[in-house]
C-alpha cells in the first residue's frame, strides 16, 4: 500500500484537504492556492464585475486562475465565481504533478481535483440529508474533477432547491461551474421533471462526463458515474 501524506489547510474562504504521495507536494499545493487566490484578488480590484456577475463574461488571458474560471463559466453559462474552488484545486494539483507526484488530490470546499495511479474514494456529502456520507464514489480514471452544488446545505448561492447536484468531469473547474448551473434549475413540485431538467442541462455542456441529482428524496443520474461505494457514516 502506497504511503500517502495528508494535510488540512484553510486560507480565507478556501477550506482544503490535500493528499499526496510526496510530503513536499503538500506545501506545493498550499503555496499554489495562496498564490492563485492572491492573483485572483488582484485581478478583481481592476475588474470588480468578475466577482459579482452571475453571467459568463469575456475570458481574460491572465492570470491563469481567472482565465480558467471564465472558460468554465462560459461553458456552463454561469458567473466565473461559480468555478473558483474547482479551479483553485485544479491548479494546485497541476503544480503537485509538476513535482512528479503520482497521487495528487485537492478538495476545496467539497470540490475535488485528482490525479492518481491508485483508486481514490470520495464521500457524497449533502449536509444533514439522510444519504449524506452514507455512500461515495471510487475514482479510477484520471484526471478527475468532482463537484457538488446544493440549495439546502451549501453556503454558495443557488437558485434551485436540490439536496445535491454532483457533476463529474476531467477537471474540477468545469464540474464546479456545471454543478452550480444544474443546481439552479432543479426546483418545483414535480421532482421527476426537475431532475430531468437538471440532467438535460448537464448533458448539454461539453466536457461533462456524468451527473447525479438528489431532489426530494429521489435520485436521477446520467452519463459516466464512478463506482458507487458504501461509506461508514461514523468516519
Amino acid at each position: 500500500m502506497k504511503k500517502l501524506f495528508r494535510e488540512a489547510f484553510t486560507f480565507k474562504e478556501s477550506q482544503c484537504n490535500i493528499i499526496a504521495d510526496r510530503q513536499s507536494a503538500l506545501q506545493t499545493a498550499v503555496a499554489s492556492i495562496r498564490r492563485n487566490r492572491e492573483l485572483l484578488e488582484e485581478y478583481g480590484k481592476a475588474h470588480p464585475k468578475f466577482f459579482w456577475t452571475l453571467k459568463s463574461i469575456p475570458v481574460p488571458q491572465e492570470p491563469e486562475v481567472a482565465k480558467l474560471m471564465a472558460e468554465a463559466a462560459a461553458k456552463a453559462n454561469v458567473g466565473p465565481m461559480a468555478a473558483v474552488a474547482g479551479v483553485l484545486a485544479d491548479l494546485a494539483v497541476k503544480d503537485m504533478v509538476s513535482e512528479d507526484c503520482e497521487v495528487a488530490v485537492v478538495e476545496d470546499g467539497g470540490e475535488i481535483s485528482a490525479v492518481s495511479n491508485v483508486a481514490i474514494d470520495v464521500a457524497f456529502a449533502a449536509g444533514d440529508e439522510p444519504l449524506s456520507k452514507r455512500f461515495g464514489f471510487r475514482l479510477t480514471e484520471f484526471p478527475a474533477g468532482v463537484a457538488t452544488s446544493s440549495g439546502r446545505f451549501s453556503h454558495a448561492l443557488s437558485f434551485g432547491d436540490a439536496e445535491a447536484a454532483t457533476v463529474f468531469c476531467r477537471d474540477a473547474g468545469l464540474a464546479d461551474a456545471t454543478a452550480t448551473a444544474v443546481g439552479n434549475v432543479v426546483n418545483g413540485e414535480d421532482a421527476n421533471l426537475a431532475i430531468e431538467r437538471g440532467v438535460d442541462l448537464a448533458k448539454s455542456i461539453q466536457g461533462v462526463e456524468g451527473v447525479l441529482i438528489l431532489f426530494k428524496g429521489r435520485v436521477g443520474m446520467s452519463g459516466k458515474i464512478p463506482q458507487i461505494i458504501r461509506v461508514n457514516p461514523t468516519t
